[in-house]
């Protein structure tokens, strides 16, 4: 009984661990970004701030409209968690935003290709992508964003770039 019991112990506290996924990529997003660029045709100021969550497995990145953004630019708010399903070796990115929860019921799946990660969504609307690019030289991100049209051509969403706040 007390080897079972001994057993059922180390199981459990291998299944509780962090998973190593925390890659330089993926790590170096963690702290305070200003985003800015373009979505669609409109100019995007954003605050971005990226903390580890439940035990290290999630990066919950929270985005939102800078307080000096201009008065007519588009408010926005969101929530991102980052993680990454070690069984079927992707990244996973939950979205939940101003949209509602018509569009957060889509989960991103991601694979790593060198200094980028290529998430798809398949909403209900269509596919959507999001990729991550991490710059080391400059120490800066590009969020880019495209999605199928109704002719099934890609086309750009956004593009955006995130640097660290000047101190």
């Amino acid at each position: 009984m007390r080897i079972l019991l001994s057993v059922l112990i180390s199981i459990s506290a291998r299944a509780q661990a962090p998973q190593d996924w925390t890659n330089g990529l993926v790590r170096n997003l963690e702290g305070s970004w200003k985003l800015g660029g373009k979505v669609g045709s409109r100019d995007a100021h954003h605050d971005v701030e990226a903390e580890w969550v439940l035990n290290r497995q999630f990066l919950c990145i929270r985005e939102k409209t800078s307080a000096d953004a201009p008065a007519s630019e588009r408010r926005y708010d969101a929530i991102w968690y980052l993680g990454y399903d070690a069984v079927s070796e992707r990244y996973v990115l939950h979205l939940m935003d101003t949209f509602g929860a018509r569009f957060s019921e889509t989960l991103g799946y991601g694979t790593r290709d060198g200094n980028q990660i290529r998430f798809v969504f398949e909403y209900p609307d269509g596919p959507f992508d999001n990729t991550y690019v991490w710059n080391p030289e400059e120490k800066s991100r590009q969020w880019l964003m495209e999605q199928k049209d109704k002719d099934g051509k890609w086309v750009p969403f956004a593009s955006l770039k995130l640097t660290k706040p000047s101190k």
